[in-house]
């Protein structure tokens, strides 16, 4: 470059020089509420940064609150939209829109095209006719909703089959960790997508766990597969900084969100107290804190031109999203419980000023809908099981009516799935019981819809039916608040999502939103008693009972159960049912039972068209060894593994009995007993080969020496073949030369009780391949010994590959979970059912002749057993009755787990039978014990 030529007039220029050295006039860049200005400032010698508008630009985006751009909703294509994907017109529809509060309902059409829905009501031919290779879908009338949003799972990180490398749930590095991403633990290949959607489940929050205060920052995705296969490609508006932390900061932010946990979890983990997680908190927070103060210091010279030395955006990678939370652009997702613990949070907002999104789990919040106002910021919603609860010491005081109360308190109620606690497919389940005990109809379909894409930012998109939205919708096989409601097609931004679904025909009374039971009282007394209200119930006043207004009796009959209808359509006036002492005496109109003759001082109940069936029984959980799941203090304890030598020698040849373990007037038995499960099977508690011998009991008595509380001390001999440790070939080696009668002791004389058929044998086993060998294994023993052997298969998730054999083999099957999930690689071979498969477990095992039951997993579903039962029949398109499905919870289960002294306990349901989800039970008649008792 050529040198600049010499002054002519060099006298004067060196003063200006000096003079500009001491003093310059400087533009400065600075920031105003209209934008971007450019002025003067008179300064010593300042270097402007060459990127002083960017820095400027960065400051002035800092506190930029994350939504949607504003021409957001002029879109004509959605950023996710797959190209190729045919536009389809969804016709004749009854469409749950979410507006209105959730009140709003079109009876109409809807048009999804490029990713979005197009329109919604009625729509014009010669719209439709614009489109070429249009897809057509009559719904005949079907219910229309947006797709179901979980707010707390974690699918895809913690992965079905469980396998070593499948779990990225939890890092154990420290209490504090706002770095980590769930993100990058995102396995594509959890067997677990394709069954989440088929329940119409359209996104999930996918958070980290809950062993850390903070376990990182959690991201929202579709669940259908991309045609990039990717795991960032499956996250919904994933955050600017994804791939960096440099980004373009005049873009409008994206909300991000965290989770957070407090409570046991964390100190479980780290062998802390509330006190070490809450000052990890703290410590985090201050550490945020004190990143915020600098950069909006530094930001604040920056925009009034102070550029002298001034130095780099103070900034840290890993603080960066725990900044971002101060700065109320990350939604903050807390694991939290027990009062104490949502205390100690909501302090801590206000301490450091930020915002809760929601509390999950939450357990205790239906007490304490003040405190939850208190916290910075908005309040905070809900995010709730129905009734999964009493698991830990945490979850004691949960309440069924909780949604209910805190709906009625203001709060914002979410149903989760925290999958695979429980299984996503059925998170509407949630919803639908939540609805059940009390929370009205709009925010219960609200609660996994609109509500929880409202707490994730993204309600601009998703959780509603609205042009320019997402086209996310789910058409419905009945209204999808009543039981067993299920998909007949899926859309996820417009892509039909299953293939040749199988639609099960449903009652007609399914097509309308179910009505609510009363439950006033209880609601109150959720609250009165803090969590812990009585359950025992009252009994009658009298000896005599006269149930009124009965429209069918449910009786047994042998192994099986007969329905006998009263009177059509539960008219009032339909039919009486007189007990007396316990047993019925009469049913048929008072003419027939002779009504006249009692006094005014018999009890009266009017069941308003209900039903009287059998009892029910649970099998299958720890009910009535365990107070609390998770607290080894209130529990009976576990059994030692024989098969790792690890014995006391006083019981290397004993076989441990639950019934010496029994605890009475635990909450869930209680509450099973209320819900009409009057009877516990239950083995001693083991994950190995040998568990022991099983026990009938009582669910509704306060102890073991009351008149009836021990149905049966022993009901059959239980063992389990799931663990590999030992291998599976010991295990079944084992119980080859115990059949054959090598044992010794109690354990010989009992296997050769077993051998005799004098004893059933219930092995736990889900592998087919398993079952297999143990069929071939019987065939042997039976030929060898000549007598034919009683064995039950409980859990048997890939038993239906076996139907047949296992029919042919007179072998009995209880499946548990009723609704499968390949939870481990030997149970990952299930019979989804509908609308995946026309058949189901129950229906292909039962057209081979094989006598089902149905079981649960953990102790809390006990009372819901009735609606497992109910549900089975309803995917099952008209191959199980009533009556049968009451069986595969009653009689059933007593040919299969060695009852010999059956359950004679009826129980009486107000305005439906036993089975429907209107139904309220309330009374249970024992004959027995000659009493009659009633709920209130």
């Amino acid at each position: 470059m050529d040198k600049y030529p010499p002054h002519r007039h060099g006298a004067a220029r060196p003063q200006l020089f000096k003079y500009l050295a001491a003093v310059v006039l400087v533009a400065v860049i600075t920031a105003t509420s209209s934008g971007v200005t450019l002025g003067w400032h008179r300064q010593s010698s300042v270097h402007v940064p060459i990127n002083a508008a960017e820095i400027v630009d960065k400051c002035r985006a800092l506190n930029v609150l994350p939504g949607p751009p504003t021409n957001f909703h002029e879109r004509t294509q959605s950023d996710r939209y797959e190209a190729g994907t045919p536009p389809t017109h969804i016709k004749n529809a009854t469409i749950w829109t979410g507006h209105a509060d959730g009140h709003e309902v079109i009876v109409g059409d809807i048009l999804l095209d490029k990713g979005i829905i197009q329109e919604v009501g009625r729509i014009k031919q010669s719209v439709l006719d614009g489109y070429k290779d249009l897809v057509t879908v009559d719904a005949q009338g079907a219910w229309v909703t947006p797709g179901i949003v979980d707010m707390h799972s974690h699918l895809g990180v913690d992965s079905a089959p469980a396998l070593r490398g499948s779990d990225d749930t939890n890092s154990l590095k420290g209490l504090v960790l706002p770095w980590l991403r769930s993100l990058d633990g995102l396995n594509t290949h959890d067997d677990a997508y394709r069954l989440s959607i088929s329940g119409g489940v359209t996104t999930a929050n996918v958070l980290p766990g809950s062993a850390d205060a903070i376990g990182g920052q959690a991201f929202s995705i579709k669940l259908r597969s991309t045609s990039e296969r990717s795991s960032s490609s499956m996250v919904i508006e994933p955050p600017h900084s994804l791939n960096g932390s440099h980004v373009d900061s005049t873009a409008t932010p994206r909300w991000r969100q965290m989770k957070h946990a407090c409570g046991e979890n964390p100190t479980r983990v780290y062998s802390g107290t509330r006190m070490d997680t809450i000052w990890a908190f703290r410590q985090g927070y201050e550490t945020a804190r004190k990143i915020k103060v600098k950069q909006d210091e530094y930001c604040a010279k920056a925009l009034d031109g102070q550029w002298q030395n001034l130095g780099d955006f103070p900034e840290d990678l890993q603080w960066e999203a725990l900044v971002d939370v101060l700065r109320g652009r990350v939604k903050v997702h807390n694991h939290c419980y027990e009062a104490v613990d949502l205390d100690g949070i909501v302090r801590l907002t206000n301490e450091f000023k930020f915002s809760i999104a929601a509390f999950h789990h939450a357990h205790e919040t239906y007490l304490v809908p003040d405190l939850l106002k208190k916290a910075y910021g908005s309040t905070p919603a809900i995010a709730l099981f129905a009734t999964n609860g009493r698991y830990k010491r945490e979850a004691y005081r949960g309440s069924e009516f909780a949604p209910r109360i805190l709906a009625e308190n203001g709060l914002r109620v979410v149903m989760k799935s925290d999958h695979p606690v429980l299984n996503s497919r059925h998170l509407l389940n949630e919803a639908q019981q939540a609805h059940y005990y009390g929370l009205p109809h709009n925010l219960a379909l609200a609660s996994v819809t609109s509500t929880p894409a409202k707490v994730l930012g993204y309600d601009h998109r998703i959780g509603f039916i609205k042009p320019g939205h997402d086209a996310d919708v789910v058409v419905w096989d009945s209204h999808p608040l009543a039981l067993g409601a299920a998909p007949q097609q899926v859309f996820i931004d417009g892509i039909a999502q299953l293939e040749k679904p199988f639609v099960s025909k449903k009652p007609s009374s399914h097509q309308r939103v179910p009505k609510t039971p009363d439950f006033d009282k209880e609601a109150r007394d959720a609250v009165k008693y803090e969590g812990l209200p009585p359950l025992e119930l009252n009994s009658s006043t009298s000896d005599i009972t006269i149930f009124s207004n009965v429209s069918s009796v449910f009786l047994r009959e042998g192994l099986s159960v007969k329905e006998v209808i009263l009177a059509q359509g539960g008219k009032e006036n339909a039919a009486t049912v007189v007990v007396e002492n316990g047993h019925v005496t009469c049913f048929g109109s008072d003419s027939q039972c002779q009504v006249a003759q009692y006094d005014l001082k018999v009890q009266r109940v009017n069941l308003e068209g209900g039903s009287i069936s059998p009892a029910l029984i649970s099998f299958g959980s720890p009910l009535g060894l365990n107070h609390i799941d998770q607290e080894p203090s209130t529990n009976d304890g576990s059994v030692p593994n024989p098969l790792k030598g690890n014995l006391p020698s006083l019981l290397e040849d004993t076989v441990i009995r639950a019934v010496d373990g029994l605890q009475f007037s635990t909450r869930d038995a209680l509450l099973a007993y209320r819900a009409g499960v009057t009877v516990g099977v239950t083995a001693p508690t083991s994950n190995h080969f040998l568990s022991g011998l099983g026990v009938a009991f009582s669910t509704g008595l306060p102890h073991r020496l009351a008149h009836g509380a021990v149905l049966q001390d022993i009901t059959a001999l239980h063992i389990s073949i799931l663990s590999s440790s030992p291998s599976i070939s010991t295990q079944i080696g084992t119980l080859r030369n115990l059949l054959n009668g090598h044992g010794e002791g109690e354990i010989g004389k009992l296997f050769k009780k077993v051998t005799k058929g004098e004893i059933r044998l219930v092995i736990q086993v889900q592998s087919a391949d398993i079952m297999a060998a143990l069929i071939n294994l019987k065939k042997d023993i039976e030929k060898a010994h000549g007598k034919g052997i009683q064995i039950t298969f409980a859990g048997a998730n890939e038993a239906h590959l076996l139907a047949k054999e296992i029919g042919d083999a007179n072998i009995g099957v209880v499946l548990r979970p009723s609704r499968p999930f390949p939870g481990t690689w030997r149970s990952k071979r299930i019979l989804p059912g509908p609308p995946l498969s026309e058949e189901t477990s129950f229906t292909i095992l039962k057209e081979h002749n094989v006598t089902v039951g149905l079981g649960v997993e953990e102790q809390w579903s006990s009372r819901n057993v009735r609606f497992d039962a109910a549900w089975a029949a309803l995917e099952a398109n008209g191959k199980i009755s009533r009556s049968e499905a009451i069986a595969l919870a009653s009689t059933n289960l007593e040919h299969l787990l060695g009852v010999k002294n059956p359950n004679l306990d009826l129980v009486a349901v107000k305005r439906g039978t036993l089975l429907d989800f209107e139904g309220q039970v309330t009374g249970i008649i024992s004959p027995q014990r000659g009493t009659v008792e009633l709920l209130g």
